[in-house]
């Protein structure tokens, strides 16, 4: 039944060529691949160091194969066919995989829809027998139709309508880039013409399109290949391809552009103009396709870039982009620039211009082709950390060339562009001529300002659906999933602890065998030591320490960083500031040496702190436009008043900040003796302890370790109902909010379980009644952070502005419910498994791991705990997880915050809670606890 096409056999080094020190190697991908007689591929990559397996579905049906009428259909499609199958009720995958400790979703792209989960390995059969399901014996009803319909209205308006420059980056870019492809409708359709679209369209849509020789099965992780391949022709093999299938290739191609266009956009809530321009490029399997995402990354990439010295350093602009979108068929190149208030459109669009000019004229240097090289093969060597991570690269080079060595392909022709090559694409494709140049300013919403004069094109009409929808099968005649199979044993990795002589204490292990590594540093002086008059210092002084030092400019951290293919950041969190550094394990002790030295004497030099001050202003006054944003700022000094957890920063408190200020902090806070150091991926414990001890082992400040804020919290203040007036929002922020536990409390894992069934995932009960049964919300979901102090448990969700108050009632009746209505045994294990495999797959990462064992030494806890979480949860009794949501998930204790249009759903809040607080966005004082002026 099975026609063998190929199988590596020894992984075979990518190199990027550089003047490093090392070079940076991505091993090639091991693959088995083999096609069934139906025309399913299959590819597997095998796994043994993880307990997990990811099974994923590529179908090679995108947007772009849309039909006419009917944009953004096979993205609504990707919705439906997730739902039921003959033997799977609506939404019975979630529990599927949520309540054996998985995860799943589904995407959708101009070339390709895939559906994937990552389960424990020994759930693998029952994951192929979902995917056999949807493929074979989907249903689709008016039942499926209208709720997932309701669904994708409700994100679109979350991820077009709702942000700032959302209507830009989905409809202007897409509308302007293309001519003649189909790729020129935006993705995620539009509210008309999903409005439009029928039951009968989708069924249409199925037979045309969806079949075994549509799709390709990619299994990556932890199985036994004889055994994978018997199940693959139980479940794959006998469904028999498309009965009357439409060919799914694209024939057109654009026509080149030989002369330029002018195009001016607007919205109701952009808060900083835009300006840019795109340019036609080929498919992504072109062979220039490399030289041009080099060249992309010569301009664009980190803050050694031609872009951001250019534009954000001189202040001209607040945020400078670049990306080349790649698609089977044809893509675009694209740049533009958010400009900074101070600055002229005209001067910003001149920089652009003057920087495409350069690089058409002159060839880049060796360091620069070096360094964008390295990046490449860096972000490549990230993505390939996990067998999850391999197996997508693969599918979506696969579905983006037809090829599934592309992913490796891609990488052998970035390591043999030259200057040359560069210089030559710049000159072909960015042509001035060639040129669509834009402008994204606030004002009424009109497409028609944007619409592309060349003619739209006419798009395919599918045959009519034939036969008779499926239905669902009654209870007892539903066949049932399979149950697991064999648990593969796998070696957790052993956690050494050390502690150096100036006191840090140092965590290391070794996650992964691919060549790359993070350390992350963790320190007091989070936000929480701010005041309310310079709120913010914490934060920049994380953010902005690399901006130069005690022997480097910024732009030499920069430079020497982006050659290593490093990355480097800073955050302040609530109680404390982390660092981390990304790295090859080739160069991490080089790159290392920089971040010890930004550690250690953080100079922030007036000229960077004024310049990234004001972007930070800036930015921020972009963020106070997203409604989903703003919420999330109003709920700190509602939740906890005047106490330090409530402080937050605010355009006035960032002004306020002088760079002697964050001197000050780095100095009172920065202390090697309270520093916390760990270090994972693929480098062995021993060597990645002894690096710290060279990197900071001889770290020592003058002075005391600081003293700690000892009442974060404050007191608990009375609840309240919030609306914060934003008359052009495109859809509302609700969230509903009480005060939780600290992260201490004896009570953490009982809260966290009580959590997981309120809003934990899909299979939360939020998720259930705001958008499985009512389709309100793209997803609504709850969740408290872990802080030395009380926390926020919080639920939240974006919805239309009408539905609000409706969502808000959802959120308060599933409070009460959770505190009232007993905890069936079998619900909480299910949860338990939910809860552990999220944990479990995080730890696999590098970043994932870091990041968690960061947080439990932060507040107190030592790595180990990190280990526990199955065994703290399975002492959880039903008992305890309610008593706990009935002290504290209160209704009558939840705080409400809605940001939106509040003429649309004030009258029916106030229903709900008679005592409303309108505040006015334009008049909103994040400063104070009493938010402004309140009618």
């Amino acid at each position: 039944m099975q026609e063998p096409l190929s199988a590596t056999t020894a992984p075979v080094a990518v190199i990027a060529e550089t003047n490093a020190t090392a070079t940076i190697s991505a091993p090639a991908i091991e693959y088995t691949e083999w096609m069934l007689d139906n025309g399913l591929r299959v590819i597997a990559l095998q796994d043994d160091t993880t307990s997990t397996v990811t099974t994923s579905m590529w179908y090679d049906i995108g947007s772009k194969l849309d039909p006419e009428g009917r944009s953004g259909f096979a993205h609504l499609f990707e919705h439906i066919l997730s739902r039921k199958t003959e033997n799977m009720p609506y939404n019975m995958i979630y529990g599927l995989t949520a309540d054996i400790g998985g995860t799943r979703n589904a995407s959708n792209s101009p070339d390709r829809t895939n559906y994937y989960e990552q389960v424990p390995a020994e759930y693998l059969e029952a994951m192929l027998w979902t995917h056999k399901e949807r493929m074979a014996l989907p249903v689709i009803d008016e039942d499926v139709f209208g709720k997932e319909r309701d669904v994708v209205k409700e994100e679109l308006r979350q991820r077009v309508l709702a942000p700032p420059y959302g209507r830009f980056q989905r409809f202007v870019l897409a509308e302007n880039a293309f001519d003649v492809l189909p790729q020129r409708r935006p993705g995620i359709g539009s509210i008309e013409e999903l409005d439009s679209a029928t039951l009968d369209d989708a069924r249409a849509f199925y037979q045309a399109y969806y079949g075994p020789d549509t799709a390709t099965l990619i299994i990556a992780g932890n199985f036994e290949m004889g055994q994978l391949r018997g199940l693959v022709d139980e479940y794959f093999a006998d469904i028999p391809r498309r009965a009357s299938p439409v060919d799914i290739t694209i024939p057109e191609r654009e026509p080149a552009r030989t002369e330029p266009r002018f195009v001016t956009a607007t919205a109701p809530n952009v808060p900083l103009p835009l300006v840019g321009a795109t340019w036609k490029v080929p498919g992504a399997a072109h062979p220039d396709s490399a030289a041009l995402e080099v060249l992309d990354m010569v301009m664009s990439a980190g803050e050694n870039s031609r872009l951001h010295k250019a534009l954000v350093r001189t202040g001209k602009a607040v945020q400078a982009q670049q990306f080349v979108s790649q698609s089977e068929e044809g893509g675009f190149f694209a740049q533009f620039a958010v400009i900074n208030p101070t600055a002229d459109a005209d001067e910003v669009n001149g920089l652009l211009a003057a920087e495409r000019a350069k690089i058409r004229a002159e060839m880049v240097s060796d360091a620069e082709l070096a360094e964008a090289k390295n990046e490449i093969f860096a972000s490549s060597l990230r993505r390939r950390e996990t067998a999850r991570g391999r197996a997508f690269e693969i599918g979506e080079a696969l579905v983006l060339t037809g090829d599934p060595k592309a992913a490796d392909i891609r990488l052998q022709r970035i390591a043999g562009v030259t200057k040359e090559d560069i210089l030559r694409v710049a000159q072909q494709y960015l042509k001035p001529e060639a040129r669509v140049e834009f402008r994204y300013i606030t004002g009424e919403d009109d497409p028609s300002a944007y619409a592309n004069p060349a003619p739209f094109p006419t798009f395919r009409t599918l045959p009519a659906a034939t036969g008779e929808p499926r239905q669902v099968k009654p209870d007892g005649e539903r066949e049932a999933p399979p149950g697991p199979g064999t648990k593969p044993t796998v070696i957790a990795p052993s956690i050494v602890e050390t502690t150096l002589a100036n006191g840090m204490q140092v965590v290391a292990t070794q996650t992964s065998n691919v060549p790359m590594a993070t350390i992350t540093v963790v320190l007091p002086g989070g936000t929480v030591t701010d005041s309310r008059a310079k709120a913010g210092v914490a934060e920049l002084a994380a953010s902005l320490a690399d901006k130069g030092t005690a022997d480097m400019s910024a732009t030499d951290i920069a430079s020497r960083l982006e050659s290593l293919g490093a990355s480097f950041n800073g955050s302040g969190g609530s109680d404390g500031t982390y660092f981390s550094l990304t790295a090859p394990v080739a160069t991490i002790d080089e790159a290392g040496e920089i971040m010890a030295s930004v550690l250690s004497s953080a100079s922030y030099p007036e000229e960077e702190f004024a310049r990234e001050r004001k972007r930070t202003i800036d930015g921020l006054q972009v963020s106070l436009k997203d409604p989903g944003a703003l919420a999330g700022f109003v709920a700190a000094p509602v939740m906890y008043g005047d106490a330090p957890y409530g402080t937050i920063a605010t355009t006035t408190s960032i002004g306020a900040i002088e760079a002697s200020d964050l001197v000050a902090h780095r100095e009172t806070y920065w202390h090697p003796s309270l520093a916390k150091v760990i270090v994972s991926g693929g480098m062995a414990p021993d060597a990645a302890t002894a690096l710290v001890g060279d990197l900071l082992g001889d770290w020592t400040v003058e002075g005391a370790p600081p003293t700690l804020v000892a009442d974060p919290d404050g007191t608990v203040p009375g609840p309240r109902t919030v609306v914060i007036d934003m008359p052009d929002a495109g859809q509302a922020a609700v969230i509903a909010g009480v005060r939780a536990v600290s992260r201490g409390d004896d009570r953490y894992y009982d809260l966290m379980l009580a959590n997981a069934v309120l809003g934990g995932g899909s299979s939360g009960r939020l998720f259930d009644e705001v958008r499985t049964k009512r389709a309100l919300s793209y997803g609504a979901y709850s969740g408290f952070a872990s802080r030395a102090g009380e926390s926020i448990l919080s639920a939240s969700a974006q919805t239309k502005n009408e539905t609000a108050a409706e969502v808000a009632e959802i959120f308060l009746n599933e409070f009460a419910r959770l505190g009232t209505e007993p905890l069936a045994a079998d619900l909480l294990e299910k949860r338990r498994l939910y809860l552990g495999g999220s944990y479990a797959r995080a730890l696999e990462t590098s970043s994932g791991f870091n990041s968690i064992v960061a947080g439990l030494m932060q507040q107190g806890i030592e790595p180990a705990e990190a280990a526990r979480l199955a065994e703290r949860l399975s002492a959880v009794s039903p008992e305890a997880a309610s008593a706990v949501a009935a002290e504290l998930v209160d209704p009558s204790k939840a705080t409400i915050i809605i940001v939106g249009d509040s003429k649309q759903f004030l009258d029916k809040l106030r229903e709900l809670r008679p005592n409303v607080e309108v505040i006015s966005a334009d008049d909103l004082d994040l400063s104070s606890a009493d938010l402004g002026a309140v009618e």
